[in-house]
C-alpha cells in the first residue's frame, strides 16, 4: 500500500487533521494538502504516483525529425546497409542539414522498438585494435562462401587496404585455387602499386606453412618473395586479426542478400559486386574512419608504403622422400605447379631423397648417396628434361 492512500485514508476516513497526519507519516504539511485536493478532484487516481515527467521539454526535437529518423533506419535497413545510429546521424547532417546526437537518436530507436537488445554482445572497446599507417603497408585478404539463387556455392575473394579498407579488389568464383589468389593479387597491384606486406589466414590458398614442409611454397608464396612483399599469417583460431576483411565480407554479404534480384549466375554476382564495391569505396561513410570519411579519400590522402627489403636471403628448404617412376621421372610441386624432373629409366623405381633451396634441387639415391640430377628448376616448364652431361657424384 502507498503511502499515499494511508495519509488520505487516515485524513478522510479516520478524520484526522492534516498536520496531525503528516507528523504522523513524517510528510510536509504542503503534501498533505496537495494530496487531499488530488483526491477531491481526481478521486482514486490520487492513490498511484504521478508522473515525474515534465509537462514540456524544450530540448526534444521536432516531431518531423523523429518520423525521418525511423524511415532513414527503415531505408538503410532496407538496402542492406548500416543503420546504426552513428550512420543516421550522418545522413541527417549530409542529405538534410540536421544535426541530432548520437544518444538522441538511439533514444528514439529503442522508443519505437528499432533496436534489438544484446547485453552479451562483446563491447568495441573490449578489443585491441591495430591499424596499418599508410596505405598500401598492409593488404588484407580472405574469401567467403555466397549461395546463388539456383543453389549454387560460389565464393567471393577480397584484397583490402588495412589502413583505409579500401576495397582493391573483389572477385567471385566458383572456388577460389592458389592460382586464382596469385593472379587477383596481381590485378590488385598493377591498379594500386606494390604493398609493404600481406595479411591473411591460414588457408591453403594463402600460405603452406600449416601443411607440414610438403609442397613448398605455393604460388601466392612464390609471388610475394618476388617482390619482396612480407608474408603475415594470423594465429590459427584466431579469426579477429583478420577482422577489416572479414567486417566487409559481412556488409557485402548482407547488402547482397538484401537486393530484389538475386544473382543466378557468376556474371550477374560479380556485376552486384561491382555495384557494391563502388558505393563502399567512394559513398558510403565508413564508421572506423576519422570523421567518418570515404575508404577511397582515405586511401588517396597519404603517400604508400613500398616494400622494405629485399628477401633474396629468405630461402625454402625441405627434403622429400620418393620413388622414381616407370618411365624414369620424379615430380615436384613448386609454386602451386606440378612439375616432372627426367632421371633416367635406367633409375626406374628407384627411391631417392629430394634435397630442395628454392628452386635448386638436388636428387640423390636413397640407398647408396649417389647424385642422380642437380638442376635449378624452370618454373615455366612442366618438364624438365635430362642435362647433356651427367651428373657429378
Amino acid at each position: 500500500m502507498s503511502k499515499a492512500r494511508l495519509v488520505i485514508t487516515a485524513v478522510i476516513v479516520e478524520g484526522r487533521s492534516q498536520a496531525e497526519v503528516a507528523r504522523a507519516y513524517g510528510v510536509s504539511k504542503g503534501w498533505v494538502s496537495k494530496l487531499i485536493a488530488r483526491y477531491r478532484a481526481e478521486g482514486e487516481a490520487a492513490f498511484e504516483p504521478r508522473s515525474r515527467r515534465p509537462k514540456i521539454s524544450p530540448n526534444a526535437i521536432e516531431a518531423d525529425t523523429v518520423e525521418l529518423i525511423t524511415r532513414l533506419r527503415k531505408e538503410l535497413s532496407d538496402q542492406g546497409l548500416d543503420a546504426g545510429a552513428d550512420t543516421i546521424a550522418w545522413h541527417l547532417a549530409h542529405h538534410h542539414q540536421i544535426r541530432v546526437s548520437r544518444a538522441t537518436i538511439s533514444r528514439y530507436l529503442t522508443r519505437h522498438g528499432l533496436v534489438t537488445p544484446a547485453p552479451k554482445k562483446r563491447p568495441r572497446s573490449s578489443y585491441l585494435r591495430f591499424e596499418a599507417e599508410l596505405p598500401n603497408e598492409t593488404w588484407q585478404a580472405d574469401f567467403t562462401h555466397y549461395r546463388l539463387a539456383d543453389g549454387t556455392d560460389t565464393e567471393i575473394l577480397t584484397w583490402l587496404d588495412d589502413h583505409s579498407r579500401y576495397a582493391l579488389h573483389v572477385s567471385a568464383w566458383t572456388r577460389v585455387t592458389d592460382p586464382i589468389v596469385r593472379d587477383t593479387f596481381r590485378r590488385a597491384v598493377r591498379l594500386h602499386g606494390v604493398p609493404a606486406s600481406t595479411l591473411t589466414d591460414n588457408g591453403m590458398v594463402f600460405t603452406t606453412r600449416l601443411s607440414g614442409g610438403r609442397g613448398g611454397r605455393n604460388a601466392f608464396e612464390h609471388e610475394l618473395r618476388r617482390l619482396h612483399i612480407t608474408q603475415k599469417n594470423s594465429t590459427p583460431n584466431h579469426p579477429t586479426t583478420c577482422g577489416k576483411v572479414e567486417r566487409f565480407q559481412q556488409t557485402m554479404k548482407k547488402w547482397l542478400r538484401a537486393q530484389p534480384d538475386q544473382p543466378t549466375t557468376l556474371a550477374q554476382l560479380q556485376t552486384l559486386i561491382d555495384r557494391f564495391t563502388h558505393a563502399y569505396n567512394h559513398t558510403r561513410p565508413h564508421r572506423s574512419l576519422p570523421h567518418r570519411a570515404t575508404p577511397a579519400t582515405v586511401y588517396t590522402a597519404r603517400p604508400k608504403a613500398l616494400p622494405a627489403g629485399s628477401r633474396t636471403a629468405d630461402t625454402h628448404t625441405r627434403v622429400r622422400h620418393d620413388r622414381i617412376d616407370d618411365s624414369g621421372v620424379v615430380t615436384l610441386r613448386s609454386g602451386g605447379r606440378l612439375h616432372h624432373i627426367g632421371i633416367g629409366r635406367t633409375h626406374a623405381r628407384t627411391h631417392v631423397i629430394m634435397l630442395i633451396e628454392d628452386l635448386h634441387i638436388r636428387v640423390v639415391n636413397a640407398a647408396t648417396g649417389e647424385l642422380l640430377r642437380d638442376l635449378i628448376l624452370d618454373p615455366s616448364r612442366d618438364y624438365q628434361p635430362q642435362s647433356k652431361n651427367p651428373p657429378t657424384p
